[in-house]
Parts: structure tokens; C-alpha cells; sequence
């Protein structure tokens, strides 16, 4: 099912010379294999151009698809990228989906992560400022990701006795302590916990040589400490067919891995393989379970 205003869709399918002829959302009993629940936008809207009072509108599809998923009557939600400041410009606090989707269905915790050419990379602390990271990164916070990382590559992604890789923090992984010592008083402790009661987790690694093709092949997953330490890495391999996952959801959701690429709206040179890698997963991934 696509959520969004039928004419919206239908003015851009027209603007490439497709005809839409995809049937109202008739409900879960529906025939339909593929069908439009009609939410309609607040204001005109004009390719690449950023309209706040458009902002709640974004909003009411992401609540009608939670509701649909926590219901039961979906499995899962794809998502396609959404600008941010828009929504923040219309005076509501929006971080992003993935925190979103947490506040909307009373998780305490998710987990993102991204897959893709081979590779699953997950991320302790997602949108901070990289001021704020090592204060987030708490013992407790780090073994909850930890056990949710691995209950959805065992539960979601059918992989037995997953393997997962932890980055340290600092450069060196803080080399003994003399580039830091979240490894020595956080990261170390969690992973020996944790290994302990039988979990595959080791590390901390140095993040320069965890993503390498050698140690990477000795793990299922990798955990990196925050955005810009892991998804540089993953994004150079498969950037474009790469697919947004968040764990720890009552629902499986996945998205792409980039952004509403404002200036190529309505021009028709978008890059589709990213949205089709999540719609790929999405499904897999509700077979699966």
C-alpha cells in the first residue's frame, strides 16, 4: 500500500508519462496487490520546493502507517526520506524517522542500522552532535543496543549465533587510555558482560581497521559509536542501493540510505535503487517472520 495524496502521486507520475492506475485503499480484506491511501496535503506542492505548512502532513502519513503496522494489519513500513528543517520550520521537533517511530510506539530504545553490499553496520548514537556522543555512549545504553542488535539479526534476519563487532570510541581505540578511556571504563566492561553470557560480541576494535575486509569478514555486524564513524564506511561500498533498518521496533521498518535530493524533484533522474533494496528487505524480512 503507498500512503500520500493520490493527486500529488498522480501529477508526478504524469510530469514522467506514466498513467496511474492504482485503486483507493480499500482496506486489509482488499484484492488489491498494490493500492493509495488518499491523505491529502494542507497546500499545492511544487517539485523541490520546501513548503512548512506541508509539515504535518508528513506527519499524518508516518501516524496512519504506525497505526496500520501496531495493529497488525501490516507487517512492515518502507519510508522515503524526509526533509527535516521543513518539518522543524513548522515549529514541531522532529530529529528524524527513527526517532519518531521510538516516541510514536513507546519504545525506549531503537537501533539503526544500515545494510548493504555485504555489510550490516550499526550505530550506538545516531543524530548528536559529536560534542554530545561520548556523554550518551553510558554502560547501560551500550548494553541495550547491544542485546537489541542482537535479538532482531536473530529474530528478523534469521542468523543463529550472530557474531557482532564493537568499534571503540577513540582513535586506537583509545590506545590504553591515553586517547580516552571510554574503552577502558564503558565499551571493554559491556563486551565482556555480554560475551560472557554466550553472546558472539568482541571488541573494542579500532574503528580505521575494524571496517577492513579482514576483520569485517569475521562478524555478522559491526557496531559503530556514532553516524559519521560507521556510515561513511558502508556508504562508500554500496551508497544508493543500501537500506536503512531500524531494530527494536514492534514492526519492521526500513528506508534508503540517503536524502530528499531537492534539486533532482520532479526532474526524473532519481536513483530508485535504494528504495527498491528497502522494499526488497521489508518483504524478506516479513517472510522471514
Amino acid at each position: 500500500m503507498i500512503v500520500g495524496d493520490r493527486g500529488v502521486i498522480a501529477q508526478r507520475a504524469g510530469m514522467r508519462g506514466v498513467r496511474l492506475e492504482v485503486p483507493d485503499y480499500a482496506g486489509p480484506a482488499s484484492a488489491a496487490p498494490v493500492s493509495i491511501k488518499h491523505i491529502p496535503v494542507a497546500h499545492e506542492v511544487v517539485p523541490g520546493t520546501l513548503d512548512a505548512r506541508n509539515a504535518r502532513h508528513v506527519l499524518q502519513l508516518l501516524d496512519f502507517a504506525i497505526a496500520e503496522c501496531t495493529s497488525g494489519r501490516f507487517q512492515a513500513m518502507v519510508t522515503a526520506p524526509v526533509q527535516k528543517s521543513v518539518i522543524n520550520d513548522a515549529g514541531i521537533a522532529f530529529t528524524g524517522h527513527t526517532e519518531y517511530l521510538a516516541e510514536r510506539t513507546g519504545t525506549p530504545l531503537v537501533v539503526m542500522m544500515l545494510a548493504g553490499a555485504g555489510l550490516r553496520v550499526a550505530l550506538a548514537t545516531t543524530h548528536l552532535a559529536l560534542s554530545e556522543v561520548p556523554r550518551a555512549i553510558t554502560r547501560e545504553r551500550l548494553e541495550a543496543t547491544l542485546r537489541i542488535l542482537h535479538g532482531d539479526l536473530v529474530k528478523r534476519f534469521g542468523i543463529a549465533r550472530p557474531r557482532i563487532l564493537v568499534a571503540g570510541l577513540n582513535p586506537h581505540a583509545g590506545e590504553g587510555g591515553y586517547l580516552g578511556r571510554e574503552e577502558i571504563d564503558v565499551i571493554a566492561p559491556v563486551v565482556k558482560k555480554l560475551a560472557g553470557e554466550g553472546f558472539g560480541v568482541s571488541g573494542p576494535y579500532p574503528a580505521d581497521t575494524l571496517f577492513t575486509p579482514r576483520v569485517l569478514a569475521q562478524g555478522d555486524a559491526a557496531l559503530a559509536m556514532f553516524h559519521d564513524q560507521g556510515l561513511p564506511v558502508l556508504k562508500h561500498a554500496a551508497f544508493g542501493e543500501a537500506v536503512n533498518v531500524t531494530l527494536g521496533l514492534p514492526f519492521i521498518r526500513t528506508s534508503v540510505d540517503h536524502g530528499t535530493a531537492l534539486d533532482l524533484a520532479g526532474a526524473g533522474e532519481i536513483e530508485t535503487g535504494s528504495l527498491r533494496a528497502a522494499i526488497a528487505l521489508a518483504c524478506e524480512l516479513a517472510a522471514r517472520r
